[in-house]
């Protein structure tokens, strides 16, 4: 076992989003309390979480440049890996009024909440549309604090120079994708092939091809280790993204957060559910298609579980998961990284395809 402290690393990119969204209410304390409740529910949604992207960006760096020097360069390192988690409330907090979720972590989501806020105020006009306007402009402050959080990061602009490239288009990409996972939804179908699209660019670079190559950029890797990196990151992304969206039909709500089937109430068009209807008998796909995307009873998303299970395409996404993280860690195997950095990233891979939550 290769020792790191992981629970202090997640304390410290806390503590960095803590002081960076301190910062930012001062500045917008002179626009009053309005400014004030924005501020609170970015701090919420910076809040917890697994920390996977900041991980996977600092040791990245590390695997390049293992030795960090003194101090206040390994501060440095954290905040900008800190950036990639404001990126991800970003992202999550777009993603919840896109697919109209009600929760995130066991909380309300950020529209429900800022909607309550109106409803309980009393105020003219709709609830709905003000948390939805609400959280539109949450998610762009917080796309817009994580490039400045990475800019401001304490590195020399000369390092972060290569790393903010990388960062411009880890959003393009992001952003694309889910615009991908969007029109999916609209048309109603999509086959394994474009379902695995929208996994890759929605999801599986953001969350540790991309991080990874940031780390890199900022410790000045060549694109010999940048192209190693991907050989890891991209296939264990995909990993990561195949075990959400199991976890999104069977997961247990009191570890996950989120309702029971949640990804069949919002109607996701996932690996798992095309590899379900394109296996799974003409009646049971049928009622599997029909029931995407509307309000379902407990005993109603355990049959759809059934229909899921009995297809194959349950045990089939297993599967796939263990093929592409043995490929991810093969390929780490072979790059030309400091081993130290190497066995923590094994950890990591493990932990991203294996989890429960």
């Amino acid at each position: 076992m290769t020792d790191w402290d992981s629970a202090a690393f997640r304390d410290g990119v806390q503590s960095a989003l803590d002081a960076f969204i301190d910062e930012q209410a001062a500045v917008l304390a002179p626009l009053g309390p309005d400014a004030a409740r924005l501020i609170a529910e970015a701090r919420t949604s910076v809040a917890g979480g697994k920390r996977f992207r900041a991980a996977f960006c600092y040791w990245g760096h590390r695997a390049v440049r293992p030795d960090l020097g003194d101090p206040g360069q390994h501060d440095a390192l954290v905040r900008a890996c800190a950036s990639l988690e404001l990126l991800h409330a970003s992202a999550l907090v777009h993603d919840d009024l896109m697919d109209a979720s009600d929760t995130r972590r066991g909380r309300p989501a950020t529209h429900r909440s800022l909607e309550a806020e109106h409803r309980d105020a009393g105020w003219r006009g709709n609830p709905e549309q003000y948390g939805a306007a609400a959280a539109i402009l949450l998610g762009d402050l917080l796309l817009s604090w994580a490039d400045e959080l990475l800019r401001r990061c304490g590195l020399p602009f000369a390092e972060v120079a290569p790393a903010l490239e990388v960062f411009d288009r880890c959003r393009s990409e992001v952003i694309a994708g889910q615009f991908l996972d969007v029109s999916v939804q609209a048309r109603g179908r999509a086959d394994v092939d474009a379902a695995m699209t929208v996994l890759r660019y929605k999801s599986a670079k953001y969350s540790i091809e991309r991080p990874l190559h940031i780390g890199a950029a900022l410790a000045g890797a060549p694109a010999s280790t940048m192209q190693a990196l991907s050989d890891f990151g991209l296939p264990l992304g995909e990993a990561f993204q195949l075990r959400d969206d199991l976890l999104g039909v069977f997961g247990d709500p009191d570890t996950t957060g989120k309702p029971a089937g949640d990804d069949l109430i919002e109607g996701k068009r996932t690996v798992l559910v095309a590899l379900a209807l394109d296996s799974a008998s003409p009646g049971d796909a049928a009622l599997l298609d029909r029931s995407l995307g509307r309000p379902l009873s407990v005993d109603q998303v355990a049959e759809l579980r059934q229909i899921i299970d009995a297809s194959g395409a349950h045990a089939q996404v297993e599967a796939v998961i263990e093929a592409l993280a043995t490929r991810a860690v093969d390929a780490l195997d072979r790059a030309s990284l400091d081993d130290h950095a190497r066995g923590v990233l094994r950890q990591l891979a493990s932990a991203a395809t294996q989890r429960v939550v």
